[in-house]
């Protein structure tokens, strides 16, 4: 059992229609690198199921030094620099922070 405190982060990306497809490559680039990072335990790209021309991301990671880190790697700041052409909403962003015995690797299975 785990008591580490996890920063789970929920995105919804709202791309102007003619950018979406170009938005959604982006981040579709940045998942493998992202993967990598330390303290990076989960980061997935998705179509929201909701709404049209919608966006999600659903990350894990290890505390707010590992967001940090992420936002500043150069693929992250392109992907944020071309999202301000492409958006017709800002983001939203839902950050939690638990504890809990279920350990990362578990998402995984």
């Amino acid at each position: 059992m785990s008591d580490t405190k996890k920063l789970f982060l929920f995105a919804t990306i709202q791309p102007k229609p003619e950018h979406f497809e170009e938005a959604k490559a982006a981040l579709d680039r940045i998942v493998p690198p992202t993967l990598e990072e330390v303290g990076c335990h989960v980061f997935s790209a998705f179509e929201s199921k909701t709404s049209d021309h919608t966006l999600n991301l659903f990350e894990c990671f290890e505390d707010e030094d590992a967001l940090d880190l992420h936002y500043a790697q150069d693929y992250t700041k392109e992907v944020f620099k071309q999202y301000e052409d492409w958006l017709r909403a800002p983001v939203e962003v839902v950050k939690m922070s638990a504890t809990s015995p279920v350990s990362w690797q578990q998402f995984h299975e």
